[in-house]
């Protein structure tokens, strides 16, 4: 049975990634939980949002699934979800956005992958302030654009995708993305039964919301990657509905890309779709696929009841109206 090391992590998190663990127990998944804590609830008791033991954990089980962590903005301690992209090498973010049929959004035929590479650019987190300067630097190589490239083609290549489009700032940052674009762009003539383009940047953020069924395929360094992959979060219905992971070498983290919404923590309203998806992706990566299909219709189907959806859906329910629901299907 495989060990999955599963960490909570802060605000609803918690009742998020229990309705995952009780949906699995009802499934009879071949999995078992290793339960570790991170985030900013154990700062407390550790000094540190990420222990040390949270780490150990993943590398020895080589998967998570991870719930919301709080990152604080302009000050606090650094992002969890960047150290520990850093410490495990979880080098591809990937991030699929696929309309659902139950969920009016402006457009019903979205199907694309962005994958982001997930270990350098801005989030080296170097910077220095003297005075009223402050500087940040941007770092770029070509070790980790060709990583993300062959890891991308290979994706495509492997999920029968047509099409690659590789997102820059290469018209005003030359030495930079002009890099990163030389890495893909080699690796796409590997690649020949695979179209392959390129985009500037503000070009391509016009093209999602206006054209986004053209798109397949869609790489880019870390910062644009990042931005990119929350508009078309937006294109399907939300982060609330939007599933991520994280894919090293030999290590894969699974997560809900949303926040911790401590707003709305421990009032039973939160949407546990997203880390659900997140949890589809988990068993794919296992080849537990016969799960993964089973609950994805359950939850497709689910999403069609507005009795049962939790009120950022538009709907009437709650987290656990809609994990009876989803349950209900898979009887």
């Amino acid at each position: 049975m495989q060990k999955v090391t599963l960490i909570p992590g802060d605000g609803i998190g918690p009742e998020i990634t229990q309705v995952v663990k009780d949906i699995f127990e009802y499934m009879k998944v071949p999995i078992q939980w290793e339960e570790v804590e991170a985030g900013e609830h154990v700062i407390k008791d550790y000094g540190t949002p990420l222990p040390e033991y949270v780490i150990a954990s993943i590398k020895r089980n080589k998967i998570a699934l991870k719930g919301p962590i709080t990152t604080p903005v302009a000050k606090g301690f650094r992002s969890v979800n960047v150290t520990l992209r850093e410490q495990l090498n979880l080098f591809a973010n990937l991030r699929p956005i696929k309309s659902l049929k139950a969920i009016n959004s402006k457009f019903e035929n979205v199907d694309l992958i962005i994958v982001r590479e997930n270990t350098e650019d801005l989030y080296k987190g170097i910077e220095y302030k003297i005075e009223d300067i402050a500087t940040s630097i941007r770092i770029i190589t070509r070790k980790a654009s060709e990583k993300i490239g062959w890891f991308t083609f290979n994706y495509a290549k492997k999920n029968n995708r047509k099409k690659v489009t590789a997102v820059h700032k290469a018209n005003i940052l030359k030495l930079g993305d002009g890099l990163f674009l030389d890495a893909i762009r080699n690796i796409s003539k590997e690649f020949s039964d695979i179209e392959y383009e390129e985009k500037i940047v503000d070009n391509m953020s016009m093209q999602l919301v206006m054209n986004p069924e053209k798109y397949d395929v869609i790489v880019a360094p870390n910062l644009f990657g990042d931005i990119l992959s929350d508009l078309a979060a937006g294109l399907i219905g939300g982060l609330g509905l939007a599933p991520g992971a994280n894919i090293g070498d030999d290590v894969a983290v699974f997560e809900a890309v949303h926040g911790s919404a401590p707003d709305i923590a421990n009032q039973g309203i939160a949407n546990p779709i997203a880390i659900l998806r997140s949890s589809i992706m988990l068993l794919d990566y296992l080849n537990l696929s016969d799960y993964a299909k089973q609950l994805e219709s359950a939850i497709e189907k689910s999403l069609f009841d507005k009795n049962v959806l939790t009120p950022d859906l538009n709907g009437n329910g709650n987290t656990l109206t809609l994990k009876n629901k989803i349950i209900s299907f898979l009887s």
